[in-house]
C-alpha cells in the first residue's frame, strides 16, 4: 500500500507539500497540486484518515444519545438525526443508557477524549453538574441548563389540542397516562392537559409511570391495571405506546373504541397509522426535530449563530378511537 512518501517522490516534491495539498492548507500552486492529486491517484494513495482528524482536530463522529432505541418515537427519531448528521458529512456513534449504569458519564468523557466532535443528547444529564467539556452539546426534550441548546416540541400546545379533543368528543371522567421528568420540556402536556381539563369540570384520574421506564412490557401491564383500576372513565390521554396498550386492555374487557372509550395518544409516530382503528394523536414533527438538532450543532461547531425556532410545532392526527362530530 503506497504512503505519503510514495506520493512525494512521485511528485517530485516533498512530504510537507503533499500533506497541505490533501488537507487543503496552505498555498500550493494549481500545478503542483495537479502534479500531487495525479500521483495520488496513480498509486491509490488512502490518506491515513486518525492523522487526517488529529491535524483538523476533528472526528466528523457525532454521538447521539437515546435512552431506549426498541421505543418506536426514539427509533424513529434516531432514524431520522442519522440522516440529517449524513447530509452534513457527519456519522453518528449511538449510546442507549436504559439499563446502563454510567453510560452518560461513560459517553461524556468520549467527548472531553476528542472521540467524537459533539453530542447530541435525548437523556437526563447525569448529576446535577454541568458537562465538563469545551466541545458541543446540543439536547433534545431534556434541559440540561447552563446554556446549552435544547430543542423540543411544542407541548404546551399538545396539551391543549388533546384537551380540546376531549371536550369536543363529550368526554367527562378521563384516565390520564404520565410521567414526571427533571424539568423537562413534555411535562408541559401534562399540565396544560390538566389545567384545561380542571377548568370545564372533567373528572381526572391520574397513573404516574416510572421515569425512563420504557419497555413494551411495562407500558402493557400498566395500561392493563389502570383500564380495569378506572373502568368507568370514558377517555383516555397517553402516549401512543401506553394508548395501544389501554386500547387492548379494553377490548379485552369487552369494551368499544370510540363508542365506549375514546383514547388520545401523543407522539405520532408511523405505527400509529398501522393499527385498525388508526390511533387519533398528537404528532411530534420527528423530521423537523432532527433537522433543527443537527442544524444546531453544525451551527456550534463551526462558530455560528444557531437556529432560533428551537421550538416545534405539534399537529392533530384524526384517527378512529374517537368519534369525531
Amino acid at each position: 500500500m503506497a504512503g505519503i512518501k510514495d506520493v512525494a517522490r512521485r511528485a517530485g516534491v516533498g512530504v510537507g507539500t503533499v500533506s497541505r495539498a490533501l488537507n487543503g492548507s496552505g498555498y500550493i500552486s494549481e500545478e503542483t497540486r495537479k502534479k500531487i492529486l495525479e500521483a495520488a491517484k496513480a498509486l491509490d494513495y488512502q490518506p491515513n484518515e486518525l492523522a487526517k482528524n488529529l491535524y483538523r482536530n476533528k472526528t466528523d463522529f457525532i454521538g447521539i444519545m437515546m435512552p431506549n432505541l426498541e421505543h418506536p418515537f426514539f427509533a424513529s427519531l434516531l432514524k431520522h438525526l442519522e440522516l440529517e448528521l449524513y447530509r452534513y458529512g457527519y456519522k453518528c456513534m449511538v449510546c442507549s443508557t436504559e439499563d446502563i449504569d454510567n453510560r452518560e458519564r461513560e459517553f461524556l468523557d468520549m467527548l472531553k477524549r476528542n472521540v467524537m466532535d459533539g453530542i447530541i443528547a435525548c437523556v437526563d444529564l447525569p448529576g446535577d453538574e454541568e458537562p465538563e467539556t469545551e466541545r458541543p452539546v446540543v439536547t433534545l426534550e431534556r434541559n440540561w441548563g447552563g446554556g446549552i441548546p435544547m430543542v423540543h416540541s411544542d407541548h404546551a400546545m399538545g396539551g391543549k389540542i388533546a384537551a380540546q379533543v376531549m371536550l369536543e368528543a363529550g368526554c367527562r371522567k378521563v384516565l390520564h397516562l404520565y410521567s414526571q421528568g427533571k424539568d423537562s420540556p413534555f411535562e408541559q402536556r401534562h399540565r396544560v392537559f390538566r389545567e384545561i381539563m380542571s377548568a370545564h369540570g372533567v373528572q381526572l384520574v391520574e397513573a404516574e409511570a416510572e421515569w425512563n421506564h420504557m419497555s413494551y412490557g411495562y407500558d402493557l401491564e400498566m395500561a392493563r391495571r389502570c383500564v380495569r383500576q378506572y373502568s368507568d372513565v370514558d377517555g383516555i390521554f397517553a402516549s401512543d405506546v401506553q394508548a395501544f396498550g389501554c386500547m387492548a386492555a379494553a377490548l379485552e374487557m369487552g369494551k368499544r373504541v370510540p363508542e365506549d372509550l375514546q383514547i388520545v395518544g401523543y407522539d405520532g409516530t408511523e405505527i400509529t397509522r398501522m393499527t385498525y382503528p388508526t390511533l387519533t394523536c398528537i404528532c411530534q414533527d420527528l423530521p423537523r426535530l432532527a433537522q433543527v438538532s443537527v442544524q444546531t450543532m453544525v451551527a456550534l461547531l463551526e462558530g455560528k449563530p444557531y437556529p432560533e425556532d428551537l421550538v416545534i410545532p405539534v399537529a392533530l392526527q384524526k384517527g378512529g378511537t374517537v368519534r369525531w362530530t
